[in-house]
């Protein structure tokens, strides 16, 4: 399949990426800076210079493509992926490419009591609150876009290696969650989702 990833050099992206090329994709990636990805070289890697904050650069990278992954971050502060994931839509809706897979966070929407107070009430009510609403309104603009989407909420992010071995659309019941899980993991996740309509139009939160 042909992919686009937009944030292709986050901390998930490099990963979402490296392992999109291993596993027989096409990949376009997308970002401001696209030349960080060295010394990443392929020859199914289209390397695509451009701010997702400019619709027009959006508007002229999604056409062609047979999923986009949305791997956004903007830190504590900003609307990055709020505003880029609506450019993204926008340019999905216009092409018609229909495939969207888009990484949250575990806590956004009806994840949230599935969180701990630390994570309640510290990180994401007050020094992640910015970031947390970006989310929010994130979520919301795939929810409403009528795509073929799958939002992925994974928990805090480590830097351990892909295991397979992680729990996935679990409820606010599930048990012994450790609120954490590897950026490879994650990128396997939502690589799985790519061809696979389990999560279609839907929110799996995505923890060890």
């Amino acid at each position: 399949m042909k992919l686009i990833v937009f944030g292709a050099t986050g901390s998930v992206g490099r990963h979402l990426v490296e392992q999109a090329l291993s596993r027989g994709h096409r990949v376009t990636a997308f970002a401001r800076r696209p030349d960080a990805l060295e010394p990443m070289h392929h020859h199914c890697l289209d390397r695509r210079a451009g701010d997702v904050l400019d619709r027009a650069a959006v508007a002229d990278a999604v056409p062609g493509h047979d999923a986009v992954l949305v791997a956004l971050g903007a830190g504590r502060k900003g609307t990055v992926r709020s505003i880029g994931t609506r450019h993204v839509v926008q340019s999905m809706s216009d092409s018609g490419v229909r495939r969207l897979l888009c990484l949250s966070t575990l806590g956004a929407g009806d994840s949230r009591p599935l969180l701990n107070f630390f994570w309640k009430r510290i990180m994401f009510g007050l020094l992640l609150r910015a970031a947390y609403a970006d989310h929010e309104a994130q979520e919301a603009c795939v929810r409403q876009s009528g795509l073929d989407w799958t939002i992925v909420r994974p928990a805090a992010f480590t830097d351990g290696p892909a295991t397979g071995a992680y729990r996935h659309g679990f409820t606010a019941l599930a048990p012994d969650l450790m609120l954490k899980i590897s950026r490879a993991d994650v990128a396997d996740f939502v690589l799985r989702q790519v061809a696979d309509d389990t999560y279609l139009r839907a929110a799996p939160g995505l923890s060890y």
